[in-house]
């Protein structure tokens, strides 16, 4: 491998320009691509489209019966007047000639209706005693609309399959509508619903991103000038790694990953972990410049021996990401190709911009006027000099304190493993009791308005979480189905405290009929054939499709998914209880019934995921290196911080999300590039000659001050994450800048004592089976001249 990448340095040195300029056009390429990213944070982000549970949810309900709703909320001292309704009345006139608008439902349609019925006049009453007449009068069509004197709802209904642009178009084009309506000034408008909760958190992700890049940015400034400071240029990994940012961008755009509130976290992430590859390139140029002073050897040797180094490092942190793929939650297959792709580009802006660059800066610094004139008043070598004594007092510190860490280590290894093995132990069995949220609403900032607004209307209105039943049929107007529908509603919700109402096509048919299902099902065609298409669409189609929504309130947050479950569970057993007339199938689906697949995903399968990804790393590091000492070595450390990683989450009592779900696989990306990269300088200055000892001491003390500064980058660029205002986002930057931590303190205090002690086991039963075979070729000399 070092002799592909020593041509590999020799092509990259005598194409310096042209490496720069096909960086640049690659920019331009990315600029592109990245204009074709889309946000979603939709259902399809958490359960995927191959799911049978989603294909009932999505081709069943979503597409045939789903309507999505735009809320006008309005609030004042009396609704019941009849200036209010003739404004509503505008509203209403306006939004129904809005493309995608199924239909609208408000207060001012359904007293016109009344009126009609009463009156044969389809028109509003002129004063607010026969507005109040009308609404006290009919309870059960007003009450759901009308909750009290002094709050409304008006409901602007779009197709379920809408897309994210149609909705945000309809809601533009309700905000204009209120405003051109003309209502009263005493009344306060709200608008709000669903689609409006989640254009604003597509917003709020749009906007986010730009801060928690610039954030990094920042973070990333301050530690390379605290800890990388013993090189020139220090600075420069940053624009090295953001190069690599824009490339994973432009191929976010063409491979097609959506933006996520899960995939949005990448990039700081990125930025801390790609810089890791930019440092240890330009701190072993730097090495190479300052000790052998050849310009042309520094990038070969470079190239050749931190290129090979680095790139199995990355493979292994890819095999810990690949597990990733793993889980069935769409965002986090997304996060993981994101982070592939990432950490790819970010190593080639590395090895090939980062390394050009430094070579030409040093190039050209030599060439400076102002450098010429200063080498002539002093000597030549004065300006290394101060270089090495800038670096002893920064490098040599940090090295000369990790050595000091490695011997107390390695002199109470027992001691030192068996603490760090208990913890871990004690931290996979808390691990176990921390909860799991799916909540969408505990994702996202909590003083976000448009929360605020649609957990208002909940407090007012109530919730409404559904479980919705597709009832299959020979024929949709058959008296026996419809009277099942009609009984097991009733028992549903009287039995049920977490069912607080039914909504069929059955009571639609018993209001036109005196309150009473007909008996025969010509009769109920002819009732069908009266009620409006709007209103009927919602609960059958065709003649062998019927829905039964049961309103579950706020379930997801009163009973979690795990009430969900439960609830779904009693309904089955109901319906065995009550089964449906022969020929008749019933799926119970819904948006509640979808997310209970994540929660599955998110307990049995992140455990997968995490053991998946340590059998990946493992066999990758056998197959590079061929020797179970080095494909074990680095991951043991990962295993102990995941486990230490579980006893923080339960001490700081955080919740597993779709973010937390996937720290074992970003531990087992991450960390295990530190051991690795100690690995490799051990062995290398293992081959020296050294002992086992002199070795890990020297790994530690020279390349020791690399790798914190890569952890300390790291750790700053998921800092950003915690200045997230998406709560998910910052309990995952919170909990990842510990593990980061502890992946650290594993790589100085557990790696080496583990390191020496299976070398030195190892090389004493080769010297052992060496000196017996030694022996017997004695025996067998000695018997051959006897």
């Amino acid at each position: 491998m070092k002799d592909t990448f020593e041509k590999l340095g020799f092509f990259i040195q005598n194409n310096r320009f042209s490496v720069l300029l096909i960086a640049f056009l690659f920019v331009i390429i990315s600029t592109q691509g990245a204009q074709l990213i889309e946000m979603k944070s939709g259902t399809d982000t958490f359960v995927g489209k191959d799911s049978p549970l989603y294909q009932d949810y999505d081709h069943l309900y979503q597409s045939i019966f789903q309507t999505r709703s735009i809320v006008i909320m309005v609030e004042g001292n009396e609704v019941k007047s009849a200036d209010l309704m003739k404004a509503v009345d505008r509203l209403e006139h306006q939004l129904q000639a809005t493309d995608g608008v199924i239909e609208t439902i408000s207060p001012a349609s359904l007293i016109k209706q009344v009126n009609y019925q009463m009156t044969g006049r389809y028109t509003l009453p002129e004063t607010d005693e026969e507005i109040k007449a009308i609404i006290d009068g009919n309870p059960d069509i007003f009450g759901q609309i009308i909750p009290d004197n002094t709050h409304m709802l008006i409901s602007v209904n779009m197709a379920g399959s809408a897309s994210d642009k149609a909705q945000e178009d309809i809601l533009v084009a309700t905000e204009d509508a209120v405003s051109f309506a003309d209502f009263p000034p005493s009344y306060n408008i709200i608008i709000t619903g669903d689609p409006a909760f989640s254009i604003s958190m597509n917003y709020e992700m749009n906007t986010s991103m730009g801060l928690l890049l610039g954030l990094s940015a920042i973070f990333m400034v301050t530690v390379l000038l605290l800890v990388f400071r013993h090189v020139r240029w220090s600075l420069l990994p940053l624009p090295v790694v953001l190069l690599g940012v824009v490339y994973t961008f432009g191929a976010m755009g063409y491979i097609g990953i959506p933006m996520s509130m899960v995939s949005m976290s990448a990039f700081p992430i990125l930025i801390g972990v790609g810089i890791d590859y930019a440092i240890q390139f330009h701190n072993r140029l730097e090495e190479e410049l300052q000790e052998k002073g050849n310009k042309t050897g520094a990038v070969i040797e470079t190239v050749k021996h931190t290129g090979p180094a680095v790139l199995i490092a990355l493979a292994m942190t890819a095999l810990g990401f690949f597990s990733l793929f793993t889980s069935t939650v769409p965002m986090i297959q997304d996060f993981g190709k994101l982070l592939m792709i990432g950490i790819l580009m970010c190593y080639f802006s590395s090895i090939f911009v980062g390394v050009v660059t430094i070579s030409l800066f040093d190039k050209y610094s030599e060439k400076n006027p102002l450098r010429k004139i200063a080498n002539k008043i002093k000597p030549a070598n004065s300006g290394k000099k101060k270089k090495s004594e800038e670096e002893s007092a920064s490098s040599r510190l940090i090295g000369r304190t990790l050595q000091k860490i490695t011997n107390v280590t390695i002199k109470y290894n027992i001691l030192v493993l068996g603490i760090a093995c208990l913890l871990c132990f004690g931290g996979l069995y808390l691990d176990q009791s921390v909860p799991i949220e799916t909540d969408v609403q505990t994702f996202v900032p909590q003083d976000m308005p448009a929360l605020v607004n649609l957990r208002h209307m909940g407090d007012i209105m109530g919730g409404d979480d559904q479980l919705n039943l597709i009832i299959k049929v020979k024929d949709t107007a058959n008296p026996d189905v419809l009277k099942w529908i009609d009984r097991f509603s009733e028992h549903e919700v009287a039995s049920n405290a977490h069912i607080y109402s039914a909504t069929s096509i059955v009571p639609l048919v018993k209001e036109r009929n005196g309150g009473v299902i007909p008996d025969t099902s010509q009769e109920i065609k002819n009732i069908y054939s009266q009620i409006p298409e709007a209103q009927k669409n919602r609960y059958m189609y065709g003649n062998n499709m019927l829905l039964l929504n049961f309103n579950i309130g706020n379930a997801v947050a009163d009973i979690k998914m795990t009430g969900i479950e439960e609830l779904t569970n009693i309904v089955k057993q109901d319906m065995q209880w009550m089964p449906a007339p022969p020929g008749t199938t019933v799926t119970i689906t819904g948006n509640s019934v979808v997310f209970m697949e994540v929660l599955t995903a998110l307990t049995s399968g992140r455990v997968a995921m995490t053991f998946f990804g340590l059998l990946l790393v493992f066999a990758g590091l056998l197959v590079v290196y061929r020797d179970w000492v080095k494909a074990l070595v680095p991951v043991i450390p990962m295993v102990i911080v995941i486990g230490w990683s579980g006893g923080v989450m339960s001490y700081l009592n955080i919740d597993y999300t779709p973010m937390t779900a996937t720290l074992g696989s970003l531990i087992l990306g991450v960390g295990s590039e530190y051991a690795i990269l100690m690995m490799e300088r051990y062995f290398e200055e293992k081959d020296k000659g050294v002992s086992h000892i002199e070795a890990i001491q020297m790994a530690s003390s020279k390349i020791g001050s690399a790798i914190v500064a890569s952890g300390a980058t790291t750790v700053f660029g998921f800092m950003a994450l915690i200045a997230s205002p998406f709560p998910m986002i910052t309990d995952f930057g919170m909990v990842t800048v510990i593990d980061i931590v502890l992946a650290l303190l594993a790589t100085f205090v557990v790696f080496p004592p583990l390191m020496i002690t299976l070398d030195t086991w190892r090389d004493r039963r080769k010297g052992l089976r060496t000196a017996e075979k030694r022996t017997e070729i004695q025996k067998q000399t000695q018997g051959a001249e006897i």
